[in-house]
Protein backbone atom coordinates (compact mmCIF):
# COMPACT_ATOMS: atom_id res chain seq x y z
CA UNK A 1 0.00 0.00 0.00
CA UNK A 2 3.05 2.31 0.92
CA UNK A 3 4.55 1.53 -1.99
CA UNK A 4 1.82 2.35 -4.17
CA UNK A 5 1.13 5.56 -2.66
CA UNK A 6 5.06 6.88 -3.12
CA UNK A 7 4.66 5.32 -6.76
CA UNK A 8 1.17 7.75 -6.99
CA UNK A 9 3.65 10.58 -5.07
CA UNK A 10 6.65 10.61 -7.39
CA UNK A 11 4.46 10.35 -10.48
CA UNK A 12 2.65 13.66 -9.34
CA UNK A 13 5.38 15.12 -8.89
CA UNK A 14 7.17 14.05 -12.40
CA UNK A 15 3.67 15.32 -13.78
CA UNK A 16 3.93 18.95 -12.12
CA UNK A 17 7.28 18.72 -13.10
CA UNK A 18 6.68 18.87 -16.88
CA UNK A 19 3.82 20.25 -16.48
CA UNK A 20 5.46 23.54 -15.12
CA UNK A 21 8.20 23.24 -17.84
CA UNK A 22 5.66 23.76 -20.23
CA UNK A 23 3.80 26.11 -18.88
CA UNK A 24 6.74 28.41 -18.46
CA UNK A 25 8.14 27.81 -21.86
CA UNK A 26 4.47 28.31 -23.61
CA UNK A 27 4.64 31.99 -22.13
CA UNK A 28 8.18 32.59 -22.91
CA UNK A 29 8.05 31.20 -26.24
CA UNK A 30 5.67 34.40 -27.59
CA UNK A 31 7.60 36.76 -25.35
CA UNK A 32 10.80 35.94 -27.05
CA UNK A 33 9.43 35.67 -30.70
CA UNK A 34 8.15 38.98 -30.36
CA UNK A 35 11.33 40.23 -28.74
CA UNK A 36 12.90 38.96 -31.38
CA UNK A 37 10.83 40.22 -34.08
CA UNK A 38 9.91 43.64 -33.12
CA UNK A 39 12.77 45.62 -32.93
CA UNK A 40 13.30 44.96 -36.49
CA UNK A 41 9.94 46.35 -37.39
CA UNK A 42 11.23 49.10 -35.18
CA UNK A 43 14.52 49.76 -36.70
CA UNK A 44 12.78 49.11 -40.46
CA UNK A 45 9.97 52.03 -39.33
CA UNK A 46 13.10 54.02 -37.62
CA UNK A 47 14.87 53.67 -41.19
CA UNK A 48 11.94 54.97 -42.84
CA UNK A 49 11.83 58.13 -41.15
CA UNK A 50 15.30 59.08 -41.43
CA UNK A 51 15.15 58.85 -45.32
CA UNK A 52 11.81 60.00 -45.77
CA UNK A 53 11.21 62.90 -43.17
CA UNK A 54 7.92 62.02 -42.56
CA UNK A 55 6.79 62.04 -38.96
CA UNK A 56 4.35 59.21 -39.38
CA UNK A 57 7.50 56.51 -38.94
CA UNK A 58 8.88 58.46 -36.18
CA UNK A 59 5.84 57.90 -34.38
CA UNK A 60 5.40 54.45 -35.53
CA UNK A 61 9.35 53.61 -34.30
CA UNK A 62 8.27 55.49 -31.04
CA UNK A 63 5.57 53.69 -30.24
CA UNK A 64 6.93 50.27 -31.45
CA UNK A 65 9.78 50.71 -29.19
CA UNK A 66 8.02 51.05 -25.55
CA UNK A 67 6.28 47.82 -27.15
CA UNK A 68 9.70 46.39 -27.40
CA UNK A 69 10.62 47.68 -23.68
CA UNK A 70 7.78 45.75 -22.40
CA UNK A 71 8.81 42.83 -24.31
CA UNK A 72 12.10 42.71 -22.92
CA UNK A 73 11.01 43.45 -19.77
CA UNK A 74 8.77 40.36 -19.43
CA UNK A 75 10.86 38.19 -21.73
CA UNK A 76 14.16 38.95 -18.99
CA UNK A 77 11.74 38.15 -16.23
CA UNK A 78 10.41 34.82 -18.18
CA UNK A 79 13.51 33.45 -19.36
CA UNK A 80 15.46 33.75 -15.72
CA UNK A 81 12.77 31.88 -14.32
CA UNK A 82 13.01 29.54 -17.07
CA UNK A 83 17.32 29.41 -16.26
CA UNK A 84 16.37 28.43 -12.62
CA UNK A 85 13.46 25.77 -13.25
CA UNK A 86 16.26 24.10 -15.22
CA UNK A 87 18.38 23.66 -11.62
CA UNK A 88 14.79 23.24 -9.75
CA UNK A 89 13.26 20.54 -11.58
CA UNK A 90 16.26 18.51 -13.86
CA UNK A 91 18.88 18.60 -11.70
CA UNK A 92 20.26 15.29 -13.07
CA UNK A 93 20.02 16.98 -16.51
CA UNK A 94 22.02 20.12 -15.22
CA UNK A 95 24.22 17.68 -13.92
CA UNK A 96 25.59 16.03 -16.97
CA UNK A 97 24.47 18.57 -19.74
CA UNK A 98 25.47 21.63 -18.33
CA UNK A 99 28.81 21.43 -18.99
CA UNK A 100 28.11 20.53 -22.47
CA UNK A 101 25.51 22.82 -23.68
CA UNK A 102 26.00 25.40 -21.36
CA UNK A 103 28.12 27.66 -24.02
CA UNK A 104 25.12 28.51 -26.09
CA UNK A 105 23.64 29.46 -23.17
CA UNK A 106 26.62 31.85 -22.05
CA UNK A 107 26.47 33.54 -25.42
CA UNK A 108 22.84 33.78 -25.07
CA UNK A 109 23.73 36.08 -21.62
CA UNK A 110 26.26 37.84 -23.64
CA UNK A 111 23.55 38.62 -26.88
CA UNK A 112 20.88 39.59 -23.88
CA UNK A 113 23.52 41.89 -22.56
CA UNK A 114 24.38 43.53 -25.39
CA UNK A 115 20.81 43.94 -26.09
CA UNK A 116 19.75 45.76 -22.78
CA UNK A 117 22.28 48.32 -23.82
CA UNK A 118 21.46 49.04 -26.70
CA UNK A 119 17.74 49.12 -25.94
CA UNK A 120 18.57 51.78 -23.22
CA UNK A 121 20.72 53.91 -25.95
CA UNK A 122 17.74 53.57 -28.51
CA UNK A 123 15.20 54.31 -25.82
CA UNK A 124 16.70 57.54 -24.37
CA UNK A 125 18.87 58.64 -27.30
CA UNK A 126 16.02 60.54 -29.34
CA UNK A 127 17.38 63.87 -30.19
CA UNK A 128 20.64 63.05 -27.93
CA UNK A 129 22.50 61.12 -30.69
CA UNK A 130 23.36 61.29 -34.26
CA UNK A 131 20.66 60.57 -36.07
CA UNK A 132 22.40 57.51 -37.50
CA UNK A 133 24.06 56.11 -34.60
CA UNK A 134 20.64 56.03 -32.62
CA UNK A 135 19.29 53.71 -35.80
CA UNK A 136 22.61 51.50 -35.45
CA UNK A 137 21.45 50.92 -31.38
CA UNK A 138 18.17 50.19 -32.66
CA UNK A 139 20.10 47.53 -35.38
CA UNK A 140 21.93 46.06 -32.56
CA UNK A 141 18.66 44.81 -30.05
CA UNK A 142 17.60 43.34 -33.40
CA UNK A 143 20.25 41.24 -33.92
CA UNK A 144 21.22 40.80 -30.35
CA UNK A 145 17.50 39.52 -30.14
CA UNK A 146 17.54 37.05 -33.15
CA UNK A 147 20.72 35.57 -32.18
CA UNK A 148 19.69 35.48 -28.61
CA UNK A 149 17.07 33.30 -30.19
CA UNK A 150 18.97 31.53 -31.98
CA UNK A 151 21.86 30.42 -29.36
CA UNK A 152 18.65 29.29 -27.27
CA UNK A 153 17.28 27.00 -29.64
CA UNK A 154 20.96 25.49 -30.25
CA UNK A 155 20.86 24.17 -26.76
CA UNK A 156 17.12 23.26 -27.25
CA UNK A 157 18.39 21.24 -30.83
CA UNK A 158 21.10 19.65 -28.56
CA UNK A 159 18.57 17.68 -26.42
CA UNK A 160 17.70 16.30 -30.15
CA UNK A 161 21.13 15.48 -31.24
CA UNK A 162 23.10 15.61 -28.82
CA UNK A 163 26.46 15.74 -29.60
CA UNK A 164 30.03 16.94 -28.66
CA UNK A 165 31.17 14.19 -25.97
CA UNK A 166 31.42 10.69 -25.99
CA UNK A 167 29.13 8.66 -23.84
CA UNK A 168 31.15 5.51 -22.34
CA UNK A 169 29.54 3.60 -19.23
CA UNK A 170 27.41 6.20 -17.90
CA UNK A 171 30.30 9.49 -18.18
CA UNK A 172 30.42 11.95 -20.33
CA UNK A 173 33.37 12.10 -21.64
CA UNK A 174 35.66 14.21 -24.37
CA UNK A 175 33.82 17.35 -23.85
CA UNK A 176 33.74 19.60 -27.27
CA UNK A 177 31.23 22.60 -26.35
CA UNK A 178 31.78 23.44 -29.70
CA UNK A 179 30.49 20.69 -31.29
CA UNK A 180 27.51 20.51 -28.97
CA UNK A 181 26.61 24.19 -29.80
CA UNK A 182 26.57 23.70 -33.57
CA UNK A 183 25.00 19.94 -33.52
CA UNK A 184 23.33 18.11 -36.00
CA UNK A 185 19.62 19.69 -35.97
CA UNK A 186 20.89 23.58 -34.66
CA UNK A 187 20.66 25.16 -37.97
CA UNK A 188 16.97 23.29 -39.06
CA UNK A 189 15.46 24.13 -36.17
CA UNK A 190 17.05 27.60 -35.50
CA UNK A 191 16.02 28.37 -39.37
CA UNK A 192 12.59 26.84 -38.34
CA UNK A 193 11.81 28.87 -35.13
CA UNK A 194 13.06 32.13 -36.50
CA UNK A 195 11.14 31.95 -39.43
CA UNK A 196 8.38 30.63 -37.30
CA UNK A 197 9.00 34.07 -35.17
CA UNK A 198 8.88 36.46 -37.77
CA UNK A 199 6.03 35.08 -39.08
CA UNK A 200 3.65 34.72 -35.59
CA UNK A 201 4.75 38.47 -34.65
CA UNK A 202 4.37 39.46 -38.41
CA UNK A 203 0.54 38.52 -38.77
CA UNK A 204 -0.38 39.51 -34.65
CA UNK A 205 1.11 42.98 -35.14
CA UNK A 206 -0.17 43.40 -38.69
CA UNK A 207 -4.09 41.80 -37.33
CA UNK A 208 -4.05 44.76 -34.49
CA UNK A 209 -3.28 47.28 -36.72
CA UNK A 210 -5.81 46.41 -39.60
CA UNK A 211 -8.05 46.29 -36.61
CA UNK A 212 -7.61 49.97 -36.02
CA UNK A 213 -7.88 50.92 -39.99
CA UNK A 214 -11.31 48.66 -39.71
CA UNK A 215 -12.59 51.56 -36.88
CA UNK A 216 -11.50 54.17 -38.57
CA UNK A 217 -9.21 55.03 -36.34
CA UNK A 218 -5.91 56.94 -36.79
CA UNK A 219 -5.42 55.53 -40.15
CA UNK A 220 -2.23 56.88 -41.73
CA UNK A 221 -0.10 55.51 -38.64
CA UNK A 222 -1.92 52.40 -38.45
CA UNK A 223 -1.69 51.52 -42.54
CA UNK A 224 2.05 52.52 -42.26
CA UNK A 225 2.24 49.96 -39.60
CA UNK A 226 0.37 47.32 -41.36
CA UNK A 227 2.34 47.42 -44.26
CA UNK A 228 5.62 47.15 -42.55
CA UNK A 229 4.57 44.07 -40.09
CA UNK A 230 2.53 41.60 -42.90
CA UNK A 231 5.48 42.24 -45.40
CA UNK A 232 7.73 40.49 -43.36
CA UNK A 233 4.67 38.15 -41.43
CA UNK A 234 3.68 36.92 -45.28
CA UNK A 235 7.28 36.43 -46.84
CA UNK A 236 8.17 34.69 -43.54
CA UNK A 237 4.76 32.69 -43.99
CA UNK A 238 6.12 31.61 -47.68
CA UNK A 239 9.34 30.49 -46.37
CA UNK A 240 8.25 28.17 -43.58
CA UNK A 241 6.95 25.17 -45.27
CA UNK A 242 10.68 25.23 -47.06
CA UNK A 243 12.01 24.83 -43.72
CA UNK A 244 9.25 22.78 -42.11
CA UNK A 245 10.58 20.33 -45.17
CA UNK A 246 14.29 20.80 -43.83
CA UNK A 247 13.32 20.34 -40.18
CA UNK A 248 11.12 17.16 -40.78
CA UNK A 249 13.88 15.60 -42.75
CA UNK A 250 16.13 15.84 -39.63
CA UNK A 251 13.69 14.92 -37.71
CA UNK A 252 13.63 11.78 -39.29
CA UNK A 253 17.50 10.76 -39.68
CA UNK A 254 17.83 11.77 -35.77
CA UNK A 255 14.16 10.66 -34.12
CA UNK A 256 12.46 8.70 -36.27
CA UNK A 257 9.90 7.89 -33.45
CA UNK A 258 9.12 11.55 -33.68
CA UNK A 259 8.51 11.83 -37.20
CA UNK A 260 6.42 8.31 -37.42
CA UNK A 261 4.10 10.08 -34.02
CA UNK A 262 3.80 13.26 -35.91
CA UNK A 263 2.17 11.57 -39.10
CA UNK A 264 0.14 8.75 -37.33
CA UNK A 265 2.52 6.24 -39.18
CA UNK A 266 1.64 2.99 -37.24
CA UNK A 267 3.46 0.36 -40.26
CA UNK A 268 6.95 0.50 -42.17
CA UNK A 269 5.90 0.15 -45.92
CA UNK A 270 6.57 0.95 -48.98
CA UNK A 271 4.51 3.68 -50.75
CA UNK A 272 4.38 5.01 -47.14
CA UNK A 273 1.29 6.92 -47.01
CA UNK A 274 1.38 11.04 -45.58
CA UNK A 275 -1.76 11.39 -43.23
CA UNK A 276 -4.05 14.29 -43.35
CA UNK A 277 -5.78 14.69 -40.20
CA UNK A 278 -7.48 11.82 -38.07
CA UNK A 279 -7.82 10.30 -35.28
CA UNK A 280 -5.45 8.52 -33.57
CA UNK A 281 -6.30 4.80 -32.80
CA UNK A 282 -2.87 3.40 -31.00
CA UNK A 283 -4.80 0.29 -29.55
CA UNK A 284 -5.61 -0.20 -33.12
CA UNK A 285 -2.51 0.69 -34.92
CA UNK A 286 -4.49 2.82 -37.10
CA UNK A 287 -5.62 6.46 -38.07
CA UNK A 288 -9.13 6.74 -38.23
CA UNK A 289 -10.96 9.68 -40.29
CA UNK A 290 -7.98 10.64 -42.26
CA UNK A 291 -7.21 11.13 -45.51
CA UNK A 292 -4.37 9.44 -46.79
CA UNK A 293 -2.59 9.87 -50.16
CA UNK A 294 -0.06 6.83 -50.79
CA UNK A 295 3.97 7.65 -51.27
CA UNK A 296 4.00 11.27 -50.70
CA UNK A 297 5.71 10.52 -46.70
CA UNK A 298 8.15 8.55 -48.80
CA UNK A 299 8.45 11.60 -51.05
CA UNK A 300 8.69 13.84 -48.74
CA UNK A 301 11.59 11.99 -46.79
CA UNK A 302 13.57 10.06 -49.30
CA UNK A 303 12.63 12.17 -52.43
CA UNK A 304 11.31 8.98 -53.73
CA UNK A 305 7.84 7.56 -53.55
CA UNK A 306 8.60 3.99 -52.86
CA UNK A 307 11.22 3.93 -49.90
CA UNK A 308 9.76 2.96 -46.87
CA UNK A 309 9.67 5.31 -43.89
CA UNK A 310 10.08 4.04 -40.23
CA UNK A 311 6.93 3.34 -38.15
CA UNK A 312 6.21 3.00 -34.89
CA UNK A 313 6.05 -0.76 -35.61
CA UNK A 314 9.79 -0.65 -35.52
CA UNK A 315 10.00 1.48 -32.57
CA UNK A 316 9.72 -0.27 -28.90
CA UNK A 317 6.70 0.92 -27.36
CA UNK A 318 8.20 2.16 -23.64
CA UNK A 319 10.79 4.60 -26.78
CA UNK A 320 7.69 6.23 -28.34
CA UNK A 321 6.34 9.26 -27.44
CA UNK A 322 2.30 10.37 -26.66
CA UNK A 323 0.97 9.56 -30.72
CA UNK A 324 -2.22 11.45 -30.22
CA UNK A 325 -0.37 14.77 -28.95
CA UNK A 326 2.01 14.85 -31.34
CA UNK A 327 -0.08 14.40 -34.32
CA UNK A 328 -2.82 16.84 -33.38
CA UNK A 329 0.02 19.35 -33.18
CA UNK A 330 1.50 18.70 -35.90
CA UNK A 331 -1.36 18.78 -37.75
CA UNK A 332 -2.46 22.31 -36.39
CA UNK A 333 0.83 23.56 -36.52
CA UNK A 334 0.76 22.57 -40.20
CA UNK A 335 -3.05 23.60 -41.05
CA UNK A 336 -2.20 27.12 -39.59
CA UNK A 337 0.98 27.48 -41.61
CA UNK A 338 -0.87 26.57 -44.83
CA UNK A 339 -3.77 29.38 -44.13
CA UNK A 340 -0.60 32.16 -43.35
CA UNK A 341 0.63 30.95 -46.54
CA UNK A 342 -2.61 31.71 -48.46
CA UNK A 343 -3.12 34.64 -47.17
CA UNK A 344 0.39 36.04 -47.84
CA UNK A 345 0.48 35.15 -50.91
CA UNK A 346 -3.27 36.67 -51.43
CA UNK A 347 -1.52 39.90 -49.70
CA UNK A 348 1.57 39.98 -52.03
CA UNK A 349 -0.74 39.49 -55.22
CA UNK A 350 -2.69 42.87 -53.86
CA UNK A 351 0.18 44.87 -53.45
CA UNK A 352 0.79 43.53 -57.27
CA UNK A 353 -2.58 43.49 -58.85
CA UNK A 354 -5.50 44.34 -57.00
CA UNK A 355 -4.11 47.41 -54.64
CA UNK A 356 -7.78 48.40 -54.17
CA UNK A 357 -8.30 45.27 -51.87
CA UNK A 358 -6.17 46.16 -48.91
CA UNK A 359 -8.23 48.56 -47.90
CA UNK A 360 -11.59 46.68 -48.07
CA UNK A 361 -13.58 45.23 -45.22
CA UNK A 362 -12.81 41.57 -46.22
CA UNK A 363 -9.88 41.82 -46.91
CA UNK A 364 -9.00 43.36 -43.08
CA UNK A 365 -11.10 41.11 -41.34
CA UNK A 366 -8.81 38.40 -42.89
CA UNK A 367 -5.84 39.20 -41.35
CA UNK A 368 -7.58 40.07 -38.03
CA UNK A 369 -9.24 36.98 -38.20
CA UNK A 370 -5.19 35.61 -38.46
CA UNK A 371 -4.13 37.79 -35.57
CA UNK A 372 -3.53 34.82 -32.87
CA UNK A 373 -3.02 32.32 -35.42
CA UNK A 374 1.02 32.33 -35.91
CA UNK A 375 1.66 32.19 -31.75
CA UNK A 376 -0.88 28.81 -31.84
CA UNK A 377 1.32 27.48 -34.84
CA UNK A 378 4.46 28.41 -32.43
CA UNK A 379 3.23 26.78 -29.54
CA UNK A 380 2.02 23.40 -31.43
CA UNK A 381 5.30 23.34 -33.31
CA UNK A 382 6.93 22.86 -29.64
CA UNK A 383 4.72 20.75 -28.49
CA UNK A 384 5.67 18.79 -31.58
CA UNK A 385 9.19 19.36 -30.64
CA UNK A 386 9.34 18.43 -26.66
CA UNK A 387 6.45 15.73 -26.53
CA UNK A 388 7.76 14.24 -29.84
CA UNK A 389 11.20 13.77 -28.00
CA UNK A 390 9.48 12.26 -25.14
CA UNK A 391 10.56 9.74 -23.10
CA UNK A 392 14.02 11.37 -23.47
CA UNK A 393 15.44 14.72 -21.99
CA UNK A 394 18.43 14.10 -23.97
CA UNK A 395 17.58 11.86 -26.92
CA UNK A 396 18.96 8.48 -27.14
CA UNK A 397 20.73 9.15 -23.67
CA UNK A 398 18.59 10.06 -20.38
CA UNK A 399 15.27 9.80 -20.07
CA UNK A 400 12.99 12.10 -18.42
CA UNK A 401 12.11 10.39 -15.75
CA UNK A 402 15.69 10.08 -14.90
CA UNK A 403 16.36 13.70 -14.72
CA UNK A 404 14.08 15.15 -12.60
CA UNK A 405 14.42 16.04 -9.09
CA UNK A 406 13.62 13.89 -6.26
CA UNK A 407 12.31 16.99 -4.17
CA UNK A 408 8.86 16.23 -3.63
CA UNK A 409 5.96 19.03 -3.33
CA UNK A 410 6.42 20.22 -6.90
CA UNK A 411 2.51 20.70 -7.66
CA UNK A 412 3.01 23.51 -5.27
CA UNK A 413 6.03 25.25 -7.12
CA UNK A 414 3.98 24.60 -10.46
CA UNK A 415 1.09 26.42 -8.91
CA UNK A 416 3.01 29.15 -7.86
CA UNK A 417 4.81 29.22 -11.21
CA UNK A 418 0.93 29.55 -13.08
CA UNK A 419 0.23 32.47 -11.09
CA UNK A 420 3.51 34.12 -11.53
CA UNK A 421 2.96 33.68 -15.21
CA UNK A 422 -0.94 34.62 -15.50
CA UNK A 423 -0.08 37.57 -13.62
CA UNK A 424 2.77 38.69 -15.57
CA UNK A 425 0.74 38.24 -19.16
CA UNK A 426 -2.49 40.30 -17.44
CA UNK A 427 0.01 43.04 -16.81
CA UNK A 428 1.75 42.57 -20.30
CA UNK A 429 -2.30 42.79 -22.01
CA UNK A 430 -3.09 46.26 -20.04
CA UNK A 431 0.13 47.93 -20.89
CA UNK A 432 -0.76 46.88 -24.54
CA UNK A 433 -3.95 47.93 -24.56
CA UNK A 434 -2.54 51.22 -22.96
CA UNK A 435 -0.19 51.52 -25.72
CA UNK A 436 -2.68 51.60 -28.53
CA UNK A 437 -5.14 53.72 -26.43
CA UNK A 438 -2.45 56.06 -26.62
CA UNK A 439 -1.92 56.57 -30.18
CA UNK A 440 -4.33 59.09 -31.18
CA UNK A 441 -2.67 61.50 -28.80
CA UNK A 442 1.12 60.42 -28.76
CA UNK A 443 1.75 58.83 -32.23
CA UNK A 444 -0.33 60.14 -34.84
CA UNK A 445 -0.21 63.17 -37.00
CA UNK A 446 -3.52 65.05 -36.94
Amino acid sequence: MLTTFGYIKNMNDFIAARSQMALSLGFHIVYSCIGMVMPVFMAISHYKWIKTNDPVYKNITQAWSKGVAIFFATGAVSGTMLSFELGLLWPKFMEHAGPIFGMPFSLEGVAFFIEAIALGFFLYGWNRFNKWFHWFTGIIVGVSGVLSGILVVSANAWMNSPAGFDYVNGQYLNIDPIKAMFNGAWFSEALHMTIAAFAATGFAVAGIHALMILRQKNVNFHTKSFKIAIVFGAVAAILQPLSGDISAKSAYKRQPAKLAAMEAHFHTEPYSALVIGGIPDTAGKKVNYGIEIPGLLSFLVHDDFKTPVTGLDKIPEQNQPNVAVTHYSFQLMVAIGMFLMAIGLLYLFALWKKKDWVTQNWFLKLFIAATPLGFIAVEAGWTVTEVGRQPWIIQGIMRTSEAVTPMPGIQYSFYLFTFVYFTLSLAVIFLLNRQIKMVPELCDVK
